[in-house]
């Protein structure tokens, strides 16, 4: 990962914008940049994954038709280059970057590194805002344009890469990756809406992942074979790396398909992780099942209750969240990163996630029709970064490591979505039966896991995951003070003591902050057999053999 700040306006001293960007230095530790850019401030932390070299550091600024060094005046701080047009800083992997660079090479741009964002200024010269439409990327950007003295910022359509937001008492905007950045420089932290930029204080959306356009009237041949095809495209992107690559393998299906396809298409052995409880894992078995099947250079990380529970706190405080579901996932997930950045050398990581925001989750499969099972597709495709994405943003990246999401690819969700949710329904007591069919003849895992149920990732790191977590909740409050803990609080309120406790500890760090998440992710309670009060999918009464 990287991160970013962007002080949009006067009135930011030295000292807090390095206490800023100092907040969130395991994103980028490899360097730090501050650059004045008209009345503001741009900075820059470095994890150096692409063009790693001292010409793709950060702050990028452009005059011309040319990228300009910034000139250096110490460690952090640097100037902006004379007559410059436009400077910008950019957490993101930029995919076919290259081929948009040497169009821009041929119009006349000049470029100084291998690096992806290093084509953002020249695009937004030649394109303006309509740039953002045109980028297939995971990625937060920060511009400041000199001719207008004005500062743009844009995210990605679906949230992979992180920004928030607020103003400083004058009314000053202030961007950055995390709220961890801008605690104590604005009032109110707002996330950065995906897959909109903003200008002169207005948000445009120029582009909706929730939204179709036209149903998808595809045989099921084609549709399989689509699926089939723009997922392996996807893996094969985010492949693209001059640092080494690792995965993170569950056992799952969806992680499971990301390593099988990527051990399909690699030349050499692909390093894979797992990460199970010392008592109860039930992941690890699976997980080395697929590890053997595609030959991968595997690991696995053991746990116990000691180090789920030593853990939370840090965990909440790195996540900004109180949300249930993520912090039980995020644990192991923390954990098995940490791991990975203390024993190997892997800096980028693909992962597993948004499959189950648009194939379905166990839950999903109490849809009372298709309309239903779209809309709530929809609903977690808009949500999904205050949840999954954040989950796996935070817990990778603040173990300095990247992380690319296959799932995520832009052309495989806008097709998915495009497909008739009757199609999307479990009418085949198999959830996820398209993703599971459009694989089914390339044997790349093994037919025990492509048919596998699914399981929940903090259920399967092993259920006394949970157990500890909630027995840790029940020791810390009385029946009595529970009652009146919850009380403290409106907005998302508490409603099981394990749920207090988080909501505590999120107040200690990010006090007053909770509508950052809109609420706590939950089965939608609407629907007959989804009225429940925990999370995790053990609850519902279709959870069958997903815990076997």
């Amino acid at each position: 990962m990287c991160s970013v700040l962007g002080f949009c306006g006067q009135g930011a001293r030295k000292e807090d914008l390095i206490r800023a960007l100092d907040a969130t230095s395991s994103r980028g530790p490899d360097a730090s940049r501050i650059l004045p850019a008209g009345d503001g401030w741009l900075g820059f932390n470095r994890l150096s994954i692409m063009g790693v070299h001292e010409e793709g550091m950060q702050p990028f600024a452009f005059r011309g038709m040319e990228t300009l060094p910034a000139e250096k005046e110490d460690n952090v701080f640097a100037r902006l280059p004379e007559g410059s047009e436009s400077a910008v800083v950019c957490n993101g992997e930029i995919y076919g970057f290259r081929k948009i660079k040497e169009d821009l090479i041929r119009k006349g741009y000049r470029f100084l590194s291998d690096s992806d964002c290093e084509i953002l200024p020249a695009m937004y010269r030649e394109y303006g805002t309509e740039m953002f439409g045109m980028l297939d990327a995971e990625y937060a950007m920060i511009l400041y344009d000199a001719k207008t003295g004005s500062f743009l910022a844009a995210r990605d359509p679906i949230g992979i890469r992180p920004l928030y937001y607020g103003t400083t008492q004058d009314g000053t905007y202030v961007f950055a990756s995390e709220p961890k950045n801008l605690t104590g420089l604005v009032g109110r932290i707002s996330p950065f809406p995906p897959g909109h930029y903003f200008r002169d204080g207005r948000f445009v959306r120029y582009r909706d992942m929730s939204a179709v356009s036209r149903v998808s009237e595809d045989d099921p041949e084609t549709m399989e074979r689509k699926i089939h095809d723009l997922l392996i495209r996807g893996v094969e992107k985010r492949l693209d790396s001059d640092t080494p690559v690792g995965f993170l393998l569950s056992g799952g299906l969806d992680s499971s398909l990301v390593c099988g396809i990527a051990a399909s298409l690699q030349k050499k052995r692909i390093k894979t992780w797992a990460i199970g409880m010392d008592l109860d894992a039930i992941d690890l078995k699976y997980a080395r099942e697929v590890a053997d099947f595609i030959g991968s250079d595997h690991h696995e990380v053991i746990i116990t209750g000691k180090d789920v529970t030593d853990a939370l706190e840090e965990v909440v405080r790195l996540l900004g969240t109180y949300d249930i579901t993520t912090i039980r996932a995020s644990i192991g997930m923390y954990l098995v990163c940490k791991a990975i950045h203390e024993t190997s050398d892997v800096r980028v990581l693909l992962t597993g996630e948004i499959s189950d925001e648009i194939f379905g989750y166990k839950y999903t499969d109490f849809a009372p029709d298709a309309e239903a099972f779209q809309k709530e597709a929809e609903k977690r495709l808009r949500e999904l970064h205050m949840y999954d994405v954040l989950r796996a943003d935070r817990c990778i990246s603040v173990n300095s490591l990247e992380a690319r999401v296959p799932f995520g690819d832009l052309a495989f969700v806008e097709y998915c979505m495009s497909i008739d949710p009757e199609r999307k329904l479990n009418r085949y007591g198999k959830g996820k039966y398209l993703l599971r069919k459009a694989f089914e003849d390339d044997h790349l895992i093994p037919e025990s896991i492509l048919w596998r149920e699914k399981a929940a990732f903090s259920d399967a790191v092993g259920h006394s995951l949970k157990d500890d977590l909630t027995e840790l909740a029940e020791r810390t409050y009385t029946d009595e003070a529970f009652e009146a803990g919850i009380k403290k609080y409106g907005h998302a309120r508490p409603f099981t003591k394990e749920s207090l406790l988080y909501r505590d500890l999120f107040e200690k760090y990010y006090p007053g902050q909770s509508e950052m998440i809109a609420d706590f992710w939950m089965p939608n309670r609407e629907w007959e057999g989804c009225n429940v009060n925990d999370p995790s999918a053990r609850v519902l009464s279709n959870y069958g053999a997903s815990g076997e």
